[in-house]
C-alpha cells in the first residue's frame, strides 16, 4: 500500500494515520454475535479451568480465554463488560416432569398447605372458577401437617357430592378421590389393583389411592386442549429460564405430548433444549424403539422413563424388609420383572437409555439385577436408575461394576431427612440419599430437581448438594454431611454430567470451543461464598444459544 502526503496534508498526517491503522485493526478482528469480558468463567472443561472472556458466534461458543486476548482478536457490535460477575454454564436439570408440570397448570396448587383444613380452604375457594368439572389438586403432603396420617374423603364427599374431586400426592405416587370419582372410576371396596393400592379401613373406602390404583381415577379425567398445553409450555420455559436452566431431561411423557413438544418448537414458542423420555407404553415399543435415538432442532428422543416402584413418602418404595412404622408391610413393584427384564432386551438392541424409577432398596436390587443380565459388564450405554434414594451396602457395587448410572436428586434427601428415619429405621438410612458413594462408582452423577416434586430452583439443589440442609439451613451440622458433594463435583453435576447422562456432553454442559453457548451470569460466586449464602444468589441473566432468554 502505498500513501502520499502533500505539504498542506502534514497538519492532518497524525490523526489520520491513526484512523487508518485503526480502520485495518478493525478489518483484522473476527466479527463475533456476541463478546463478554471482564468476568470470572467457570468453564467446567476436563481441568475445570476459569478464563475471564468469551466469544460466540451463531450460537456457539468460538473463543474463551484473557479480556485482552478475545478483545484483540474479535469485535462485536454486543459487548458486555461484566465487571467481575461470575459466569457458569447453563443448568441442565437431569431428572424433572417439565411438559407434566406445564400442563397442570390448571389444577388447584395445594404446594406447602399445613393441614387437610386448609386444602379444604383451597378446594372450596377453587371450586368457584374450576376450568372443568372435575376439580383436581396437586402436591399435598401430609408428612408437612401436624397429623402425619393420610386424610379421608368425608370431608370432600359433603362438600362435592355431585362433582369428581381428585388430589394428588406431591409425589405423584398417591392421590385422594371423593365418591363421585371412585363411582365414575367403578372402584368398589371389591376392587382389585396390581402394582397398587386401595385403601379401605374397617371395610370401607377412604379415598387414598397408591400407584396404580390412581389409574383407575385418572383415565377418566379429561385432557386440556392442545393450544392451552403449548401456551402452558411457553409460560412454565419462561421461569425455567429465569432460575438459569437452559436444558433438562423430560421423564417420561406420552407420544402426544412429545408430538406437543415439536409443535411448539416449530411455533417459536418453545426454545429449552429438552432430552425427552417417553413413559412406559408397550403398544409404543416397536416403533419407537424402532425409530432410536433422534433429534428435532431442541429436542431429543433417547430413550423410556420406567417406574419399578413408588415413593417412600406414600409407602409405595418397594423394600426388602418391613417399613419401621408399618410392620408386614414392604411396599411393592408397579409390574412384575419379566416386564422390566423383556424392555430392558428389547432396549439392549437399539441405541436407546433405560432410565428406571427405584426408590426402595428392593426395588433398586431389581433393577440393578436386570440391568447386569442384559448389559454384561462394563459399557458406555449410560442407562440410569432415578433416584436410587434406599441403596443395600451389598448392592452399591452394582452401579460401578456395570456402569450403571444413579441420577440422582439432593433436595429429595433435604426434604425427605425429617421423617425418612421413621419410615425405614436408623440403620437402613446410613445407606440411603448416599450421593458421595454412588458418585464414586463411575466417578461422576448427574444432578436434577424432580420438579414439581421439588422447587425448580437448581440453586437449591446446588445447596442441598454441598451443605445436606434445606432452605431453613437445618440441621445445623448437615444431614448425614459425610455423602456431601463438594462445589464442583456439585456444578458438574448440574452441568456436563447431566449433559454426559444424556449423551449430550459433546454439545452442551461446558463453556468450550464448538459447544452451544448456554450460560448464566450470577449474582455471586457459588464455589467461594460462605456456604450460608448460596441461596441468597440470584440469576441475572441466562443465555441459550447466545441470545439472552432472560435478564437485563
Amino acid at each position: 500500500m502505498n500513501i502520499v502526503f502533500t505539504h498542506t496534508d502534514k497538519s492532518r498526517l497524525v490523526p489520520t494515520v491513526i484512523l487508518l491503522l485503526f480502520s485495518i485493526f478493525l478489518t483484522a478482528q473476527k466479527p463475533a454475535d456476541l463478546i463478554i469480558h471482564n468476568a470470572k468463567i467457570y468453564t467446567v472443561n476436563q481441568n475445570f479451568d476459569t478464563a475471564e472472556a468469551m466469544a460466540v458466534s451463531d450460537g456457539k461458543v468460538v473463543a474463551v480465554g484473557k479480556t485482552s486476548e478475545i478483545l484483540n482478536v474479535y469485535r462485536s457490535k454486543n459487548t458486555q463488560d461484566l465487571q467481575g460477575k461470575p459466569v457458569f454454564p447453563g443448568f441442565i436439570d437431569a431428572h424433572c416432569h417439565f411438559s407434566g408440570y406445564a400442563t397442570d397448570k390448571w389444577k388447584c396448587e395445594l404446594w406447602g398447605t399445613k393441614s387437610w383444613e386448609e386444602i379444604i380452604q383451597r378446594l372450596t375457594a377453587y371450586s368457584k372458577t374450576a376450568p372443568l368439572e372435575w376439580i383436581y389438586g396437586r402436591s399435598w403432603d401430609q408428612n408437612n401437617w401436624t397429623v402425619k396420617e393420610f386424610p379421608n374423603k368425608s370431608k370432600l364427599d359433603q362438600l362435592f357430592p355431585d362433582r369428581p374431586v381428585y388430589l394428588k400426592r406431591v409425589d405423584g405416587h398417591a392421590a385422594i378421590a371423593n365418591q363421585k370419582a371412585l363411582d365414575i372410576a367403578g372402584i368398589t371396596a371389591k376392587t382389585k389393583v396390581r402394582g397398587g393400592e386401595i385403601e379401605k379401613i374397617n371395610g370401607k373406602l377412604t379415598g387414598i389411592l397408591i400407584d396404580n390404583a390412581m389409574l383407575l381415577v385418572e383415565k377418566h379425567i379429561p385432557e386440556i386442549s392442545d393450544d392451552l398445553a403449548i401456551r402452558y409450555f411457553g409460560e412454565l420455559q419462561k421461569e425455567c429460564f429465569s432460575y438459569g436452566l437452559t436444558s433438562l431431561h423430560d421423564c417420561g411423557m406420552s407420544v402426544h405430548t412429545f408430538g406437543l413438544l415439536e409443535k411448539a418448537q416449530e411455533q417459536e414458542i418453545l426454545k429449552m433444549k429438552i432430552f425427552a423420555l417417553l413413559e412406559d407404553n408397550a403398544a409404543t415399543y416397536d416403533e419407537w424403539i424402532g425409530k432410536g435415538r433422534f433429534t428435532n432442532g431442541n429436542i431429543t428422543f433417547g430413550g423410556y422413563k420406567v417406574y419399578s416402584d413408588g415413593a417412600l413418602g406414600s409407602r409405595g418404595a418397594c423394600l426388602l424388609h418391613d417399613y419401621s412404622d408399618k410392620k408386614g408391610w414392604r411396599g411393592f413393584l408397579l409390574k412384575d420383572k419379566k416386564h422390566f427384564l423383556n424392555l430392558a432386551q428389547k432396549l439392549s438392541k437399539s441405541n436407546l437409555q433405560m432410565c428406571t424409577h427405584a426408590i426402595g432398596d428392593s426395588a433398586n436390587r431389581t433393577i440393578l439385577q436386570i440391568y447386569s443380565d442384559v448389559l454384561n459388564g462394563k459399557n458406555d450405554r449410560r442407562w440410569r436408575i432415578e433416584h436410587a434414594q434406599i441403596v443395600d451396602k451389598d448392592d452399591v457395587g452394582f452401579f460401578g461394576k456395570y456402569s450403571v448410572i444413579p441420577s440422582v436428586q439432593p433436595t429429595h434427601a433435604t426434604s425427605d431427612m425429617n421423617w425418612a428415619e421413621s419410615r425405614i429405621g436408623n440403620e437402613r438410612l446410613k445407606h440411603s440419599y448416599a450421593y458421595q458413594d454412588l458418585l464414586q462408582q463411575n466417578g461422576w452423577l448427574p444432578l436434577g430437581t424432580d420438579f414439581p416434586v421439588e422447587e425448580i430452583n437448581p440453586i437449591k439443589t446446588f445447596y442441598a448438594a454441598v451443605a445436606r440442609k434445606d432452605a431453613k439451613h437445618l440441621p445445623v451440622g448437615g444431614f448425614q454431611k459425610e455423602n456431601a458433594l463438594t462445589r464442583e463435583q456439585a456444578l458438574r453435576g448440574m452441568s456436563i454430567w447431566a449433559a454426559k447422562a444424556a449423551f449430550q456432553d459433546n454439545e452442551l454442559g461446558s463453556l468450550e470451543v464448538g459447544k452451544s453457548a448456554d450460560f448464566v451470569v450470577l449474582s455471586d460466586d457459588l464455589m467461594n461464598i460462605s456456604e450460608d449464602r448460596i441461596l441468597q444468589t440470584k440469576v441475572l441473566q441466562t443465555f441459550s444459544g447466545g441470545q439472552k432468554v432472560h435478564g437485563q
